[in-house]
């Protein structure tokens, strides 16, 4: 094992700027790093970060201090029977005939109301114009939330961002978190109090009425929830749609496969997912002793496992540092279930409960986008990068187009 000194450190600017070099060094000769500043382990391995999401010694205990602040306690602190249970009651809506029928014109809804602001210029920033308000504007209308807050909403999940990506601790975004927490706790238990009085067909009243082996969630619970849906809902379709977008204006090759045939749509998304994907690190702590790639990694110490790496992993993927659509080592059945090969949305008991949201609301704004786009291209002199470390996309993404009469 090795020190943060002999490894590159994932807070200088330097890897802010491109994660993807230090990523090589960290898979070939550094495995397991102590992070002096950071205080937890790093590993970057695919088979490491893998056991870490999959083996019940990996616990999420780490949450208590990372996440518990700015959102309450959620789901992805619970374990056992407790997880399973409060799993099963937000679940319904996220997956199967619910998800298309109830709420799949809610998000082609969103997607026109967007799309029509701009259909007709010629020129759009489709980050700031688009990928930017899409995920939100889709979660407060399934949740039966007034549109006009949405400014409000974007906001608070700026804020709950800035709080989990916070690896160096700063005050100010700790305290910035906090006043969120208590912003959104105003604003949302009144209205579930209500929507408990009064239920509607939306995804709200759905949480105050759902019931499990005669498990039901209260007010905190159902608030810490919506503070949950609006991060990772939020942050990994916003940059999962415009990395897309990115990596396909790229490569014009791979644009026009898609373009020509929109099945092509969900192999985008899953080599998306594993290239350039929108959350680079999740922690875990584990429960005992484990050894890993490098050493052994201490009971009760914060882990950072680092998905960005563990994503271009070679001993993993043929040719990782490429992007492909059509590669075979990334199976396009499974990229969206708890058997995925790329390690984006997680494994195990904690796998991403709104993968098939995500999968749902890319699939349709990606189609429409092509459809009132069909000759995108990069505007002029523009080079497309990211930003970000715990979180990384584009922070802009300008395109040309010829408007469609």
């Amino acid at each position: 094992m090795t020190t943060a000194r002999q490894a590159p450190d994932i807070l200088s600017p330097e890897f802010a700027s491109d994660p993807y070099p230090a990523y090589q060094v960290m898979l070939a000769d550094e495995p397991l790093i102590w992070h002096e500043g950071m205080q937890s382990y790093i590993v970057s391995r695919y088979e490491d970060v893998a056991r870490a999401f999959r083996e019940p010694v990996f616990t999420t205990d780490n949450y208590d201090w990372q996440l518990e602040p700015v959102h309450g306690r959620t789901i992805l602190q619970m374990s056992g029977r407790e997880h399973s249970v409060r799993r099963a009651l937000v679940a319904g809506p996220f997956r199967g005939s619910e998800l298309e029928q109830k709420f799949r014109p809610v998000i082609e809804r969103n997607a026109r109301e967007l799309i029509d602001a701009f259909r007709h210029q010629g020129s759009v920033d489709l980050v700031q114009d688009f990928a930017r308000h899409f995920p939100i504007n889709v979660i407060v209308d399934m949740l039966g939330l007034d549109k006009s807050d949405h400014e409000r909403f974007q906001r608070w999940y700026t804020s709950i961002i800035a709080f989990l990506g916070n690896l160096a601790q700063d005050p100010d975004i700790m305290a910035d978190g906090a006043k969120t927490k208590d912003e959104l706790a105003a604003y949302m238990i009144p209205i579930i109090q209500e929507r408990r009085e009064n239920p509607g067909d939306d995804l709200l009243s759905a949480l105050c009425t759902a019931e499990v082996d005669g498990t039901t969630m209260s007010d905190e619970d159902i608030k810490a929830f919506v503070s949950l849906l609006l991060a990772a809902g939020g942050e990994t379709t916003d940059k999962a749609i415009a990395s897309i977008f990115r990596n396909l204006l790229e490569h014009p090759e791979q644009l026009e496969a898609v373009r020509a045939d929109r099945s092509l749509i969900d192999k985008a998304f899953a080599e998306t997912l594993r290239y350039t994907p929108p959350v680079h690190m999740i922690m875990r702590q584990p429960a005992d002793d484990v050894e890993l790639s490098g050493g052994v990694v201490p009971k009760g110490s914060t882990l950072t496992c680092l998905i960005g790496a563990a994503n271009r992993d070679p001993r993993r993927f043929a040719n990782p540092d490429s992007f492909d659509i059509f590669r075979t080592d990334l199976p396009t059945e499974t990229a969206f279930s708890a058997a995925s090969k790329h390690l984006s949305f997680a494994l195990g008991r904690h796998f991403c409960v709104g993968a098939l949201l995500a999968r749902t609301e890319v699939e349709v704004g990606v189609n429409m986008l092509l459809d009132a786009m069909p000759d995108v291209r990069l505007a002029s002199d523009f080079s497309p990068g990211e930003q970000g470390v715990f979180t990384r996309g584009p922070a802009t993404l300008p395109v040309l187009f010829t408007p469609v009469m």
